[in-house]
């Protein structure tokens, strides 16, 4: 994955060039290589890997929301923590997304799981490890992408001004417990899986505090709600 041969959107590319550069991504993409050539199935494709970057530029990132492995199932990932593709049943974790953002804005829950709204609105929607092989969790963990995804959000808490992470699940507050909450709003709940949820992320507040805060330090906020359909979202 050296810098020259990386299709990705040119702020994130000059921004992480020299992660693209480094051992450490070049044996990354020679186990990634390995497990294609020996018929292994790795999700989601490769022209998505850094899809989350490509919708959201470094100067637009309003809020950060950290996952940890891409989805593993058949045709779910497409490089967005969270989302799947319009079509796919929605995970359990975003259906209590869902039903927080009813309770905090009264937003009806959508009924596809495709974010790719709030991406490209300056949501940068990260998980930690970027590529999985298909049926087996975590698969990919331990291979690189942490360090990778740990220079995105060091590069978001040094470049930019006033983003909101949403920190939900102890993975993602250790991952993020460098970032500057003098500049940044910090915000950690428990993850909203079924196992956790009822736990603390419900009725965390989340996405009116997030808005809130864009708007006093004179950000326009997210719109939350989600296209009615997901083809209406430009891909």
């Amino acid at each position: 994955m050296s810098d020259t041969s990386v299709s990705l959107e040119e702020s994130w590319k000059a921004a992480l060039a020299g992660e693209f550069s480094s051992p450490y991504m070049q044996q990354l993409k020679s186990f990634l290589v390995a497990q294609k050539q020996g018929g292994k199935r790795i999700f989601p494709r490769g022209s998505e890997y850094f899809r989350a970057l490509d919708l959201t530029p470094i100067s637009s990132v309003k809020v950060v929301i950290l996952g940890q492995d891409p989805y593993h199932g058949l045709g779910q990932a497409h490089g967005l923590c969270f989302s799947v593709r319009p079509g796919v049943r929605i995970p359990p974790s975003l259906v209590n997304i869902y039903k927080e953002m009813q309770t905090d804005l009264g937003i009806a829950p959508a009924r596809h799981g495709f974010l790719e709204h709030w991406a490209r609105q300056g949501v940068l929607l990260l998980n930690s490890v970027l590529t999985v092989e298909e049926g087996q969790a975590a698969a990919h963990q331990g291979k690189g992408w942490e360090r990778f995804t740990d220079a995105v959000i060091r590069k978001v808490n040094d470049e930019c001004e006033s983003v909101v992470f949403m920190l939900w699940g102890s993975y993602a507050q250790r991952k993020a417990a460098f970032v500057d909450a003098t500049r940044h709003l910090v915000l950690r709940a428990p993850h909203p899986s079924p196992l956790s949820a009822h736990n603390g992320f419900f009725g965390c507040g989340h996405f009116s505090k997030a808005n809130d805060f864009l708007q006093s330090r004179g950000r326009s906020p997210i719109d939350w709600q989600l296209p009615t359909d997901p083809q209406d979202i430009e891909m």
